[in-house]
């Protein structure tokens, strides 16, 4: 389509093409809730179709880089389908290549491939190719491996604004981390609505539509977009947000005739017709901008209105933790075990249930929903998709592990437990591992002292009938649970809950048995019937060390008069000292920012009295409750822009636990929160000397400056110190250094003071929300949980083994307990070995996913480092009933062969990886072909 040497019959001028592109930028739900905005996207869509279909507009339709609002158009307008596919397969409809816009910063690597999957399957199953323009138009900044991804899929080039200022010109070369370079546009002064500002000028609300107005307008606008652009072809993008398009301008714009004031001819076109032409000049482009994507607003006065949003990374908190919940659950549970369960024990594999959950999950990840900025409705909306999710995947998990359990050989005696301990790691693990474990009722009990309380005895034995000791931590007696016969009603049986630790050896992404026994009674006489006699086992010297303080073999801990935490790494000789310093200060902002008052007051932990109480101590594990009471002001007075005058006790109890063994200290802090319009963050001083420090990202560990730029304060938006994680943050010297790594927290960062602490958002509480006077769920009131995890290291920050351990802590252990009756409901003809591994990896790779595509088996890994390495993935702990795969073949985001399948000789691949590599595989029982 492009014709740059064409010249005008009128004026032998050489015209410029000019490809216009008509869309809307469609926020799905934003400042009104999804039905409202979908009654708008119907008007538009029929408008639009009639108006292709009648030739008055000359097509195509752009539908804003999503896939969802065809989905959403359709459920309402079933009549229409046919229209819409015919539109599509003539290239009227250009749809995808995503499924909704997500924001790339809070949801996972693997989530914003499943998106891209998706919508570029809805694409195509509507008759027409999927877009391959990355379109990221108002997505709030841009992460380092986006340009890999988008290769990965064949996209060839994207379409962006914030989280970059202006250049010299619209083009450049993104290179992402591993080093892929993606040709790119930058929207101009007003993004993708700079068309809609300049020429329709639709903030003009009032403003009536002239001709001769309209005719200059867009003549110098295209004026300022052929001086802008890099190459010949230029871009004319109508897509505002939410807005129709205008039919008197769409006819000032094809009725302008060549000249020598307007050199240039226009046509009605697509991203991927421009891109196509953008391409062909790529030579031209030689900016180059490399890695992640994070600049906030330039200086008053430069010409450009883009905004990076940081904010949104700690706002309303519970739905970036429910996000985060259901992408592990999926990820790491139900389709790598539901691969398990179909290899191992011939059960189906739950494609269906999982592309469900998926669906009802990314129905979450528009930008304006999971970013927390949106009306209160809309976030109410969110809470039940999350659970959608949540449902599936734990119910496709919980069958899976139970066919696992019961095709395990030998029989569960009448008085036992078979106990399946399940690994999500491609790591083996042995460590100390948290139980809760469900004794039936009827089994006995027995009784300390004088018989105050019942105590279920239980012992517990390994695969190989060896007594494993545990610690006994906490029990909850005579609970209901269900149990659901297949071709009989589901009954009620009840079960004391007893919570034990004990260490086990769990296989590289597999599972491990335990069997649960009654304990033994006592002899009868003539006089006393037969008592159970105690299960117990040594119970001194237990980790505790005094009244306040605990150490193992690595770590000693002192709790602090005012709570904070004194930690000694027994390794090095380090002490880092006021861990765990709650930190809280106003917070008059909204979902988009978090906003410093100039009338502000931070208080902090360090000041405070802190209730100090031992809940558990044995010699596997020991917990501490420390209660810290904050006396904060109860609001923000708005009226006066001060904090409250009136002051309320914000009470936070943290479980301090330090296991046997173990190199880090757990937290889980719960929060009773009372206070409105305020940020809560947990901070903790690590005492080291450096300039930079790392965070994970999706598929990518990033460095990034401690310091804020030097002229920050010259810059119409602020850089602040905190910035994304995926799951942890480090900083380290070459003698000491901590890292936090949390589940479902993604704001994040180190402080620019002596001491460089690190700084670990907990929540913000708002009430601002988008043309509203204010909504009351922003102030997340009641009770908030939060786990994270205090590592000391030194040195290079093993990388590896972080995002494992983020991993770990995000989807902990499962386990699933069946009884003589449960084994009968669940066994199959499958027999299984106590204990197996489906793939072992080793070689500085992190694994993302494990699924099943098509019948074959698919993994995917990414190198976290800064140097190639070399992954093993090893298949020999399996079963030796169950074949290992004999072919291996590299495939790219959508499954579609990169190469050659290659022999798995012996249970065993190996391969490549590049620094910041992303590699995916695709495994299968039949043998490649020379």
């Amino acid at each position: 389509m492009d014709t740059p040497s064409r010249k005008s019959k009128n004026t032998n001028v050489a015209l410029r093409q000019v490809h216009y592109v008509l869309s809307t930028h469609w926020d799905r739900e934003w400042l009104q809730p999804f039905q409202g905005f979908r009654q708008r996207l119907v008007r538009l869509l029929d408008r639009t179709l009639a108006d292709i279909n009648s030739g008055k507009l000359r097509g195509p339709f752009t539908t804003d880089g999503q896939a969802i609002v065809m989905e959403d158009y359709l459920e309402v307008r079933p009549e229409r389908r046919t229209q819409v596919e015919k539109m599509a397969r003539a290239g009227k409809l250009k749809i995808g290549p995503w499924f909704v816009m997500p924001d790339e910063w809070l949801v996972s690597g693997e989530a914003i491939i499943r998106n891209l999957r998706l919508g570029r399957k809805i694409a195509r199953d509507l008759g027409g190719g999927p877009s391959d323009a990355g379109f990221v138009c108002d997505l709030f900044g841009h992460i380092s491996q986006l340009p890999q991804l988008f290769a990965g899929f064949g996209i060839k080039g994207a379409f962006l604004w914030r989280g970059l200022n202006p250049r010299k010109t619209a083009h450049f070369l993104w290179e992402g981390s591993d080093g892929t370079r993606l040709p790119c546009y930058r929207f101009g002064r007003a993004g993708y609505c700079d068309y809609t500002y300049d020429v329709r000028r639709c903030t003009q609300q009032e403003l009536p539509f002239d001709a001769t107005r309209a005719r200059k307008d867009l003549i110098a606008f295209v004026a300022k977009e052929a001086k802008r652009s890099a190459v010949p072809p230029i871009l004319v993008f109508d897509g505002g947000d939410h807005l129709e398009y205008e039919e008197e301008h769409y006819r000032i714009l094809f009725s302008q005739k060549p000249s020598a004031e307007f050199p240039y001819a226009v046509a009605h076109s697509t991203l991927d017709d421009y891109l196509d032409a953008m391409l062909a000049h790529a030579s031209k482009i030689t900016d180059v901008v490399v890695g992640e994507l994070r600049e906030t607003a330039m200086r008053p006065g430069v010409e450009d209105m883009q905004w990076l949003i940081p904010g949104v990374l700690s706002s309303r908190v519970w739905i970036k933790q429910a996000n985060a919940a259901c992408q592990t659950l999926l990820c790491h549970w139900a389709e790598p075990f539901g691969a398990i369960a179909h290899t191992f024990a011939a059960a189906e594999y739950p494609a269906g249930f999982l592309n469900v959950a998926w669906h009802w999950l990314l129905t979450n990840h528009p930008h304006d929903s999971i970013c927390g900025c949106s009306i209160d409705e809309v976030h109410e909306d969110m809470k039940y998709r999350f659970a959608q999710c949540q449902q599936i995947g734990e119910r496709t998990t919980s069958e899976s592990l139970r066919v696992l359990t019961a095709s395990v050989a030998g029989d569960v005696g009448a008085k036992e437990l078979r106990v399946l301990v399940a690994n999500p790691l491609p790591r083996a693990l042995d460590e100390l591992v948290e139980l809760t474990l469900q004794i039936p009722a009827q089994w006995q009990c027995f009784q300390e002292q004088f018989g105050f309380e019942l105590q279920p005895g239980f012992r517990i034995y390994d695969a190989n009938g060896k007594e494993v000791a545990y610690q006994r931590v906490a029990q909850d007696l005579n609970r209901t649970k269900m149990r659901t016969p297949r071709t009989k009603y589901p009954y009620p049986y009840k079960t004391n809950d007893t919570t034990v630790t004990l260490r086990l050896a769990i296989p590289a992404l597999g599972y491990a048995t335990l069997t649960v026994r009654e304990g033994e009674l006592a002899a009868k006489d003539e006089v006393v019937n037969a008592v159970m006699l105690p299960t117990r086992y040594p119970a001194t010297p237990g980790l505790a060390t005094s009244e306040r303080s605990m150490e193992n073999e690595l770590l000693a801990v002192v709790i602090e008069n005012n709570g904070t935490l004194t930690l000694t790494d027994k390794r090095t000789g380090e002490a880092y000292s006021r861990l765990l310093t709650f930190e809280d200060v106003a917070d008059i902002g909204d979902g988009w920012y978090h906003g410093q008052a100039v009338n502000d007051q931070a208080f902090v932990s360090t000041g405070a009295q802190a209730d100090i109480a031992l809940i558990s101590d044995g010699p596997l594990m020991t917990r501490f409750r420390v209660r810290t009471v904050l006396r904060l002001p109860a609001e923000f007075r708005f009226d006066r822009m001060i904090r409250s005058e009136q002051m309320t006790d914000l009470i936070i109890d943290s479980l301090v636990t330090l296991r046997r063994g173990g190199d880090r200290v757990e937290v889980r802090t719960t929060v009773h929160n009372t206070v409105r319009d305020h940020r809560l963050r947990v901070l903790l001083p690590t005492g080291v000397k450096a300039k930079t420090y790392l965070a994970d990202g999706a598929f990518d560990v990033i460095e990034r400056p401690i310091a804020l730029p030097k002229d920050n304060h010259l810059r119409r938006e602020l850089a602040v110190e905190t910035c994304a994680q995926q799951s942890w943050t480090a900083v380290t010297d070459s003698k000491r250094g901590l890292a936090v790594l949390a589940a479902g927290l993604f704001e994040s960062g180190v402080r620019d003071l002596p001491e460089h602490p690190l700084a670990l958002t907990l929540f913000r509480a708002t009430r601002r929300t988008i043309f509203k006077d204010g909504q009351p769920q922003g102030q997340l009131q009641g009770e908030l949980s939060f786990d994270y995890w205090i590592v000391p290291m030194r040195g290079a920050v093993d990388r590896v083994r972080l995002c494992e351990q983020g991993i770990r802590l995000g989807a902990g252990i499962r386990d699933v307990q069946m009884t003589m009756t449960d084994v009968a409901l669940y066994r199959g003809k499958a027999v299984l070995p106590p204990s197996a591994s489906f793939l072992k990896v080793n070689g500085g790779v992190v694994v993302t996913s494990v699924r099943e595509i098509d019948g074959a088996l698919e993994a995917r890994l990414f190198n976290p480092g800064t140097k190639p390495v070399t992954a093993t993935l090893d298949f020999r702990g399996r079963p030796t009933s169950v074949a290992q795969p004999r072919s291996a073949q590299r495939v790219n985001f959508e499954s579609r062969p990169l190469g050659k399948p290659v022999t798995v000789a012996d249970g065993v691949f190996k391969t490549a990886v590049r620094a910041k590599e992303i590699v995916t595989l695709r495994f299968t029982a039949r043998p490649s072909k020379p």
